[in-house]
C-alpha cells in the first residue's frame, strides 16, 4: 500500500488495529513484532495494552500509593521503549492503553470500549506445557467474551521468520 493509500485508510478510520497485551514475557516481543509488521503491510495500526495489577499492600496506604506510583513509572518507561520499537517496525507510533486491574477483565473492557480494535495478537509461551494463562483463558472460558479474532503466533519465532510470514 502506498503512503497516499495509508493516509486515506487512516482518514476513513477503517484501518485495522492490532492489539498486543504487554507483559514481561519474551514471547510478547514476538507478538509485538508480528503485529507491527502486519500493521505496516495492511495500512493498519498497533495498539498496546498494559494492565498494572493492583497493589496488595493495604496496611500503610502511603506505602501502597508509593509502590503503585513506582510501578506506573516503570510501566510508562516500558511503553515508551516498546512504542519506539513499533515505530521502527511499522512506521507509526502505537495507540497506548494503560489500566489497573485484572488483565483478562481489562482486556474485555477495552475491546468493548474501542470498536477500532480489529485483531488481538498474542504469542504462545515457549517455557511451559501450556500456551500461557491469558491464551488458555481466552480460548477456553473467555472465548465468548471477545468480539475480535485472536491471532496466536508461536513465541519462538525469530525476527527473520516474522518478516518471512508477514
Amino acid at each position: 500500500m502506498s503512503g497516499e493509500e495509508n493516509r486515506a485508510v487512516e482518514q476513513r478510520g477503517d484501518a485495522r488495529v492490532f492489539l498486543v497485551v504487554v507483559d514481561q514475557s519474551e514471547e510478547m516481543l514476538v507478538a509485538l513484532h508480528f503485529a507491527a509488521r502486519r500493521a505496516m503491510r495492511t495500512g493498519g495500526r498497533v495498539a498496546l495494552l498494559y494492565v498494572q495489577e493492583p497493589t496488595e499492600f493495604q496496611h500503610w496506604m502511603a506505602v501502597g500509593d508509593l509502590m503503585r506510583e513506582e510501578a506506573r513509572e516503570e510501566a510508562e518507561a516500558l511503553m515508551q521503549k516498546l512504542s519506539a520499537e513499533v515505530k521502527e517496525w511499522s512506521g507509526s507510533f502505537p495507540v497506548v492503553h494503560m489500566r489497573e486491574g485484572d488483565v483478562r477483565e481489562e482486556l474485555v473492557k477495552l475491546l468493548e470500549e474501542e470498536p477500532s480494535i480489529s485483531v488481538l495478537v498474542l504469542a504462545a509461551s515457549t517455557e511451559s506445557g501450556s500456551p500461557g494463562p491469558l491464551i488458555s483463558h481466552l480460548v477456553g472460558k473467555g472465548s465468548g467474551l471477545l468480539r475480535v479474532p485472536i491471532t496466536i503466533v508461536p513465541g519462538s519465532l525469530t525476527d527473520e521468520e516474522i518478516v518471512a510470514v508477514t
